[in-house]
């Protein structure tokens, strides 16, 4: 459970550096939890899946089912609630930095563990 909880802070930090890097809106904590919870959205349904196919929570198949589920999520829920497909941009930028976080710490923790 508590690789969970390292998703659930990695999104987060996602979110938290999202809202730092566009100046447009105040730096909130309500304009983060905004971004947040798409996002979050996408993890808690890759770990039903993950637990569903008692995967290794720390495996990069595992790491890449969140990854993947996050940002389509995530976007998707933008696009629903915004009435249109997110720019280009803001698809590339959330899923490498998504990606970059979600699988990073599987890979830091795979290192320690060697």
């Amino acid at each position: 459970m508590k690789y969970f909880f390292y998703d659930v802070i990695a999104i987060l930090a996602f979110a938290i550096f999202a809202r730092l890097a566009h100046k447009s809106e105040p730096f909130t904590v309500a304009n983060i939890l905004d971004t947040w919870w798409p996002f979050l959205v996408g993890v808690a349904l890759a770990w039903a899946i993950i637990a569903a196919l008692k995967l290794r929570a720390t495996s990069l198949l595992a790491g890449s089912f969140v990854w993947v589920l996050s940002a389509v999520g995530g976007l998707s829920i933008w696009g629903i609630r915004n009435g249109h497909v997110p720019h280009i941009s803001f698809i590339i930028v959330a899923t490498v930095m998504s990606g970059l976080l979600l699988l990073g710490w599987r890979l830091l923790a795979g290192r320690i563990r060697r």
